[in-house]
């Protein structure tokens, strides 16, 4: 590449998560040659663990490439408040250690996170309002109302001397969103006159026909529903985050004459945090746990945390009877509110069926209309890519097959050209269209306990085949002269015990035996190295329980020598 070329501004896309998955979004802009590039984040998320990853809850994408000092890191801009696209942020700023801009409702849940892990007073927060045109550097941003599932959406217009890109965040059209303005139509299609170089957008629902539908007519359902179940007990599960949902839920209680409780520390964060910045003013006074249970039930609505059935949230608490003040009786009704996110169908289901056992009725969105999605599906995408009439697609917030399809659908509505990204693919936004211009550092970071390691860390990666395979520790002392002074003690974990645990004894008998013969096998000529024994021992023992179980499982053997 010429000098001219490197000195060269440049303004570049690089998704490093996000990209091939839902969940876990975090995407960078640059600007400036390659040498001395500045960038921005737009949104920092998780996503969570499941039983792949054994002992981790969240996962975060890897910000290597950051750390390696690649250019200048100016801010961190959310665009809204889910987990996914704003939950790594106490975690991962003290390595980034960056301004961050949000508008109110996501700041205020900011302040609250920041402050819990006692970063608050460190970190330099700008809170911009809604439809705001505010400077980060070479960046000129400029907010601009969408609706979602949660309170103050925003897509980011991004304009730089190289052109202008429009990053819409999560979104959907809904022309009655309850709580919030609709979208602001008129600002894209304002956008779209001044010419869209890009736009990288949602692709959730790329599959999905027609509109997401309207938040109102959840409401009208709600309410018919609750009226069902007159003198009878009646909790409604949903996504803490969708405040208009809560306000629905709530205004439907209402109707009904029932009183709220909020059940699970999540609704009470986000009731807190719409509450402070102006919203819920309508929906009236909110029951404490233990005024509800003095209340007859036909006068009381829980409206839960747990929707998608995590073991620690309030619902499944309840069901497991594990809960302190609040119980379900048969002839009583749970509402899920909600959608099943793929992956958690058998948590989800357990939970339903536990609730069944106990005469307790489960309404769900199938058998309901009580949700609609958040995201757009291939009308609003259409309706979208009319308003803002962008020169090329880059379509994000989707697994591979989501993305290919968003480009398929965006190059039918009349767009030049169409780029699915990769996590960790540098894209460089020109006029000639998005092209990859370098592939970067990319992956997941794992939340260990208090701990943030890599998702390739060997402990992880031990701790994962012990998960699937078992683990077997063996020990013995020899001599300097090579006589076996102790041992092998051989100790297995993971593997079935049988009846009466005559298999596992079995098992430590035969691995005990094997260690013991290796050793005698090594020790005929005298004074042997510990590290040769351990080895020797470790690929017998792998051999016999390989054979009798067909499992590779974890094997260490400590070999332990004195005088």
């Amino acid at each position: 590449m010429s000098k001219a070329n490197k000195n060269k501004d440049e303004f570049v896309f690089l998704p490093l998560g996000g990209s091939g998955e839902i969940g876990m979004n975090l995407n960078l802009f640059g600007f400036g040659p390659a040498h001395k590039r500045q960038w921005i984040i737009i949104d920092i998320g998780v996503t969570f663990g499941n039983a792949d990853t054994p002992g981790i809850d969240i996962i975060m994408p890897d910000i290597a490439f950051l750390e390696e000092g690649n250019g200048e890191l100016l801010g961190i801009v959310l665009t809204h408040a889910h987990e996914d696209h704003m939950g790594a942020l106490a975690r991962l700023w003290p390595k980034l250690k960056c301004p961050v801009y949000a508008t109110p409702f996501t700041m205020f849940l900011v302040r609250d996170r920041l402050a819990e892990v006692g970063l608050l007073s460190e970190v330099e927060l700008h809170q911009v309002e809604l439809k705001s045109r505010f400077n980060i550097g070479p960046f000129d941003l400029e907010m601009v109302t969408l609706t979602h599932s949660i309170p103050e959406p925003n897509a980011v217009a991004i304009r730089t001397p190289s052109g202008l890109v429009l990053h819409t965040g999560d979104w959907k059209i809904d022309a009655d969103p309850q709580i919030g303005e609709p979208v602001d139509a008129t600002a894209l299609k304002d956008l779209g006159k001044e010419g869209i170089l890009a736009m990288i957008c949602d692709s959730t629902n790329v599959f999905s026909p027609g509109f997401a539908g309207s938040e109102a007519g959840v409401r009208v359902e709600l309410t018919k529903l609750i009226s069902e179940y007159e003198g009878h007990g009646v909790a409604v599960a949903s996504f803490a985050s969708n405040v208009a949902r809560l306000e629905s839920v709530m205004m439907a209680a209402r109707e009904n004459n029932r009183s709220v409780c909020l059940v699970g520390r999540s609704m009470h964060r986000m009731v807190g945090a719409a509450k402070a910045v102006g919203l819920l003013d309508g929906v009236g006074g909110l029951l404490a746990e233990d005024e509800a249970m003095s209340m007859p039930q036909g006068n009381v609505l829980y409206l839960c945390t747990g929707s998608q059935g995590e073991p620690r949230a309030a619902l499944s608490r309840i069901a497991a009877g594990d809960h302190r003040n609040i119980k379900f009786s048969k002839g009583d009704v749970v509402i899920f509110s909600s959608k099943i996110i793929p992956g958690n169908d058998i948590g989800i289901f357990a939970l339903q069926n536990a609730l069944a056992d106990e005469g307790i009725d489960i309404v769900t969105e199938k058998d309901r209309d009580i949700h609609v999605s958040g995201h757009p599906c291939r009308g609003e995408l259409a309706q979208m890519y009319e308003w803002a009439q962008p020169k090329y697609a880059i379509p994000v917030h989707g697994e591979r097959r989501h993305l290919i399809e968003h480009a398929k659908l965006a190059r039918e509505l009349g767009v030049k050209k169409a780029i699915a990204p990769h996590n960790g693919e540098m894209i460089l936004i020109g006029d000639n269209g998005p092209q990859v211009i370098d592939i970067v550092p990319n992956g997941r970071l794992h939340q260990d306990g208090n701990v943030i390691v890599s998702a390739q860390d060997d402990g992880l990666r031990l701790r994962r085949k012990m998960a699937y395979a078992g683990h077997i520790a063996i020990s013995l002392v020899v001599n300097s002269k090579g006589h076996l002074l102790a041992g092998p003690d051989c100790h297995i974990t993971g593997f079935p015990h049988g009846r009466n645990d005559i298999y596992l004894d079995a098992m430590i008998d035969d691995v005990g035996d094997a260690a013991e013969d290796a050793f005698n096998s090594l020790s005929k000529n005298g004074k042997v190295d510990e590290d040769i024994i351990e080895d020797r021992i470790r690929a017998r023992i792998k051999k016999i329980v390989k054979q009798h179980t067909g499992k590779r499982p974890v094997v260490v053997v400590s070999a332990h020598k004195v005088k």
